[in-house]
């Protein structure tokens, strides 16, 4: 599958501005529906690039963060490391115009591990994507009042920054939220059951309120996340 032990520092660095950079590229190309559209809207890429920058970096790379710090706290060795397979794979699908982001994952060594701790590491990322929507909730409402619900200032380009990275933060705690192994409301469940009910009852309440995503979407992140248990079992 090609991921390779990762526990230096500075490879581990690397590894996850590699994985960020990808992501980036990928979710941006997929906004403009992939290189089929890249001509006619070009001129969208710089407005784009700084925007999924800053969205998909507090996001995905303070999720990862985020495990790899409790998990130390708990006395175990954690490192992200990428998968070059993961890579090639998410930006084939930002290119086409869809995405399936597998550009890696934060790996755990630990040999007495408890089941709750396994689930309080588990749900560290999820909690912290839900600390950056939160933020960028209040961030929005204190910029633009309640118009950022009401009569959102689409042209401004505040606004979008906002919108989008309050979008991607709750949309990544939600598919982490799915009880799909090796994502981490599996690992949250197994911990305790009504705590992953509350916690993904809240985010799932959010997310439609705040996104208005359709239940097409919801079942292609479903579908996504087999794939990505799938990827990570070996089984493609």
């Amino acid at each position: 599958m090609g991921i390779r032990d990762n526990t230096d520092t500075a490879e581990e660095l690397r590894d996850i501005i590699i994985a960020d950079v990808v992501l980036i590229l990928a979710f941006s190309l997929t906004l403009i529906g992939g290189v089929f559209h890249l001509r006619s809207n070009f001129g969208l890429l710089p407005l784009l690039l700084p925007v999924v920058a800053v969205g998909v970096t507090l996001s995905f790379v303070l999720h990862e963060l985020m495990h790899k710090f409790v998990a130390q706290h708990f006395g175990a060795i954690a490192g992200f490391r990428t998968s070059y397979n993961g890579l090639i794979i998410t930006l084939l699908t930002g290119a086409l115009g869809f995405l399936l982001g597998i550009v890696g994952a934060t790996y755990i060594y630990a040999s007495n591990f408890t089941r709750r701790q396994n689930g309080i590491v588990s749900l560290a990322g999820p909690l912290t994507n839900f600390v950056v929507f939160g933020g960028s909730l209040a961030i929005g409402v204190a910029m633009f009042g309640t118009a950022f619900f009401t009569n959102p200032p689409v042209q401004s380009y505040a606004y979008f920054a906002i919108s989008f990275t309050l979008f991607i933060s709750i949309l990544l705690a939600f598919f982490n939220m799915l009880p799909i192994p090796p994502l981490d409301g599996s690992k949250v469940l197994a911990w305790n059951a009504p705590l992953y009910v509350f916690m993904m009852a809240l985010i799932f309440v959010l997310m439609v309120y705040f996104t208005q995503i359709g239940l097409d979407n919801v079942v292609f992140m479903v579908i996504i996340a087999l794939f990505f248990s799938m990827f990570y079992r070996n089984v493609i």
